[in-house]
């Protein structure tokens, strides 16, 4: 059994043997990845309203954060499915969450534009500090996250930029212009060359980490992109909108070199940390009793 109603968010955990999954119909959804026909899932209960973003520990292959539009942050310990072990309230509805790679914290930003900083090895974790532009400079925030080393906080905009903060001064140190319209969506290269943005321009831009640079665009979707995701090797890129259909590049080239057939919009995309498995998921229901599909996983060989 999947979701009732359209997924939002899918992610892999660090050691690739789970996915969650998130809806608008309140749940998340545990998925055993390793094994060989992925079918059933645990639905662990509690948010009040959608669950729009998930995000789990990188550092811990069992814990997980939610963030829903019910105003609260969730982390659970999946090794017990029903285990929520604390709740963080915010003052706005959350729509992204993003866990920094070293596992000391976590980002939410909401509806109103405010970013919202928890320490969850704080027990029980708290809200150690929050973030809203100006309003002479206020912009739309979208996805959020930081870089590996722990040292820049990104943010991509309604503006079309992707804007790089000092961490932890939250000091403006740099803004990186490539998209012509609203900037949704960010990703790491896990080897730490590049950064990845996708924006309402239907285009994805790929940036050198280093000096800033745009290197290249990839411009294959015909709609406004939604989610991105790098290999683990990050040879290749995945990206997707309401197309019908997944685009998967080659980084270095540029090249679409496979497009994975889609029936509805997908809302988000994850490789596994270890292989070319891509999970996604999106609007598409089954044709029975109008079950949504909690997410589908895509594989092929080197």
């Amino acid at each position: 059994m999947g979701h009732t109603k359209t997924v939002r968010t899918v992610a892999w955990n660090c050691d690739g043997r789970k996915l969650a999954s998130g809806s608008v119909d309140k749940t998340v959804r545990l998925w055993e990845a390793d094994q060989e026909d992925i079918k059933y899932s645990v639905k662990l209960l509690g948010h009040e309203e959608s669950v729009d973003q998930l995000c789990w520990n990188p550092k811990s292959p069992y814990e997980l954060a939610t963030a829903s539009t019910d105003k609260s942050v969730r982390f659970w310990d999946t090794r017990d499915a029903k285990r929520c072990t604390h709740i963080v309230l915010t003052a706005g509805e959350n729509i992204n969450i993003s866990w920094s790679w070293n596992g000391d914290m976590v980002a939410v930003g909401d509806k109103d534009d405010k970013i919202s900083f928890i320490d969850p090895r704080q027990l029980p974790p708290v809200i150690t500090k929050t973030y809203a532009e100006v309003d002479d400079i206020r912009d739309e925030i979208n996805e959020i996250s930081w870089n590996h080393d722990f040292s820049m906080f990104f943010l991509t905009t309604g503006s079309g930029a992707i804007k790089i903060l000092e961490w932890p001064t939250l000091i403006p140190v740099q803004v990186l212009r490539g998209h012509t319209a609203n900037c949704y969506c960010i990703d790491f290269d896990p080897k730490q060359r590049y950064v990845a943005a996708g924006g309402a321009d239907a285009t994805v831009t790929l940036w050198d980490i280093q000096n800033g640079v745009c290197l290249r665009t990839f411009k294959e979707l015909q709609y406004p992109v939604r989610t991105i995701s790098f290999t683990h090797d990050g040879v290749y890129l995945a990206a997707a909108s309401e197309d019908e259909h997944i685009i998967v590049s080659n980084v270095q080239s540029g090249k679409t070199i496979f497009k994975i057939k889609t029936k509805a919009a997908t809302n988000s995309v994850a490789w596994h940390p270890k292989g070319y498995l891509l999970a996604f998921a999106g609007d598409e229901e089954t044709p029975i009793e109008k079950q949504y599909v909690g997410l589908k996983v895509f594989g092929f060989n080197d």
